[in-house]
């Protein structure tokens, strides 16, 4: 299956393609958000989180660690884990516990957490580039397989 390459030339654009990956996301179902400072993991995450349904305010959960939504026939947690010093931050955070068959689980930095971190079904890798973005995204699971194909069809 193709990885598809998406090229986001500004705010809108990234809103628009969150946005678009809102309907297909269902639970369970972990998501990893990478890319360097300033990529746009946490503009994707409040585009995709206001496409769920969820109408008040996406804070960063840089400080917080994670971030939870309660939503119609799921939960979404936002974690970031930027901070973490080391892995075994997760285990003591309690991270793990937050996972359920009904949660959809998006993951900004999670090589911070090394091998704690649950593998992901779909991984959106965002790379700045001039003024805008480029999203790589690869499915690492049946499940992110079956997200995909709804997606690109």
């Amino acid at each position: 299956m193709a990885q598809p390459n998406i090229f986001l030339a500004d705010e809108a654009a990234a809103t628009a393609f969150a946005r678009s990956w809102s309907p297909v996301l269902s639970a369970p179902c972990v998501v990893y958000l990478q890319g360097g400072l300033g990529a746009g993991k946490t503009t994707f995450a409040r585009a995709l989180l206001h496409g769920m349904g969820h109408a008040g305010a996406v804070k960063s959960p840089t400080y917080a660690l994670v971030e939870s939504y309660v939503l119609a026939g799921k939960t979404v947690h936002h974690f970031d884990l930027y901070r973490f010093a080391s892995p075994d931050e997760w285990d003591d955070a309690g991270l793990g516990e937050l996972f359920a068959p009904d949660c959809v689980c998006l993951i900004e930095w999670p090589q911070q957490g090394g091998a704690l971190v649950p593998a992901a079904d779909l991984v959106f890798e965002f790379f700045v580039c001039g003024q805008g973005r480029n999203c790589l995204v690869s499915a690492r699971s049946e499940q992110g397989k079956r997200s995909l194909d709804l997606w690109q069809n």
